[in-house]
């Protein structure tokens, strides 16, 4: 097995998951009501810990370093989060369209390497596959709900779908690794999983007043994966690791 293709794979999954994860704990306090509040709390638990998942196999299997060094000590380059991730909160729209591109390309993601011939992958990512159903399913209803909502609604989620798709193309940010990946079956490579996922969001857009843009015509934002990040993410980075790095010897 290619062990080069295989830790992109998990440093991929892992960073976006742990940048997400602290994106959403953002609301946490903030959310317009405290149901929503609670919910983007728990989504925000739930991907953390998935990170931790991928790093930890990244360390038991792959000789990297302990997740907590992976997660708090790298550089802002030697990240692989999608710029989709690193992007701030603008508002409970923003913030809702957001998890819902994210997440169903996340349930998908885990749904095909449940079947990876990297079977520690596979049996982690069968246990994960459950939490992200909920995700799923909050992000549906509420879609649905403010999709088909007021007017003032409607347009605010439409801007705030205009604006994050590109980002959101850039998910399936193709990997140097992506023919390996696929033919030693550890997983069905980005642009199976990008049609997968526009079907799935185009299926839930449609029972709303929202339309899904054009995907052909709009230029992917890339960058992430190799380490090329916005504006946002060295900030984040530090606000995350302030306390790790007060005493990185420090057992908790």
């Amino acid at each position: 097995m290619n062990t080069n293709a295989l830790k992109e794979l998990l440093y991929k999954m892992g960073d976006d998951a742990l940048i997400m994860g602290h994106r959403n704990a953002e609301w946490t306090g903030l959310a317009p009501t405290l149901e929503e509040d609670i919910s983007f709390s728990s989504i925000a638990q739930d991907q953390i810990g998935h990170a931790l998942a991928m790093y930890t196999l990244l360390h038991e299997h792959l000789g990297q370093p302990n997740p907590d060094i992976i997660g708090f000590t790298r550089a802002e380059t030697a990240f692989t989060c999608c710029h989709l991730t690193e992007l701030p909160n603008s508002g409970y729209d923003f913030s809702l369209i957001r998890h819902f591109l994210f997440d169903h390309a996340e349930i998908l993601r885990y749904k095909a390497v449940t079947q990876s011939s990297f079977t520690p992958l596979a049996q982690v990512a069968a246990k994960i596959m459950g939490e992200l159903k909920y995700h799923i399913l909050h992000a549906n209803t509420w879609v649905r709900q403010l999709g088909n909502a007021t007017e003032e609604a409607k347009a605010r989620l439409q801007t705030s779908l205009n604006t994050l798709f590109p980002y959101a193309l850039g998910i399936f940010e193709p990997s140097e690794h992506e023919q390996t990946l696929i033919a030693e079956g550890i997983f069905i490579g980005e642009n199976a999983l990008k049609t997968q996922w526009l079907q799935a969001i185009e299926t839930i857009l449609k029972q709303t007043s929202l339309f899904l843009p054009d995907a052909t015509a709009i230029q992917p934002v890339y960058g992430g994966r190799r380490g090329y990040h916005t504006e946002y993410l060295q900030p984040l980075l530090t606000e995350m690791t302030e306390v790790f790095r007060i005493d990185e010897s420090a057992e908790w």
